[in-house]
């Protein structure tokens, strides 16, 4: 009997979960907005200083509920020699954010190549898409007027998946929620496509 109940309230308590992927080149600022996520959306978490952050080697994972849903992040790292390693994790994915670096303007050619790349896999079709142009606190960066048409310049590769580019500085956290709240619509919305994963798959 216990057994029953125990699995009874497990199965009213948990969950769905999804796995949203945090992509972009290295310094783009996809750590600090993975800090940002964890501090504007779980209570009494106090996000790592952004000067003790440094270049992902490798993986970062994080979590948040928020919606009715858990939202895990798999914030890959993003130096050339490890971007190969991000489409084993695309087949797995419910969403993926990409983070562009609005300061880096010698970059963005890099970046937008990068981004093509990431968007063309089989894996990948169908899957929400949000685009961040981050670092809008520094004053001279590139503005989201800017960002927009270099990274939609392809869009039948984009599809007719749901792709939205949004300002933001993970910096300050400015633009972190309300990019998180589209991307968890977004996921509801194509939740018949790609399921939630399990608990037990976790």
């Amino acid at each position: 009997m216990y057994t029953l109940f125990s699995g009874f309230y497990k199965y009213m308590v948990q969950k769905n979960e999804y796995c949203v992927l945090i992509l972009g080149l290295d310094n783009a600022g996809k750590t600090t907005y993975l800090e940002a996520a964890k501090t504007k959306f779980t209570k009494n978490y106090k996000g790592m200083n952004p000067n003790k952050i440094t270049t992902t080697v490798g993986l970062n994972i994080g979590k948040i509920d928020v919606s009715g849903i858990r939202l895990n992040f798999w914030d890959l790292g993003g130096q050339e020699e490890l971007q190969s390693l991000w489409d084993k994790y695309y087949a797995e994915s419910h969403a993926v954010i990409y983070i562009v670096d609005s300061n880096d303007r010698e970059r963005i050619d890099e970046s937008k190549e990068t981004f093509d790349k990431m968007i063309a896999s089989e894996n990948l079709i169908g899957v929400p898409l949000l685009v961040l142009a981050n670092k809008q606190d520094i004053v001279d960066c590139m503005g989201v007027r800017e960002v927009k048409p270099i990274f939609k310049k392809n869009a039948h590769m984009i599809g007719r998946r749901d792709c939205m580019v949004m300002p933001v500085s993970a910096l300050n956290g400015d633009g972190v929620d309300e990019g998180i709240l589209w991307l968890v619509d977004c996921i509801k919305r194509n939740s018949h496509i790609r399921p939630p994963r399990n608990h037990d798959e976790m």
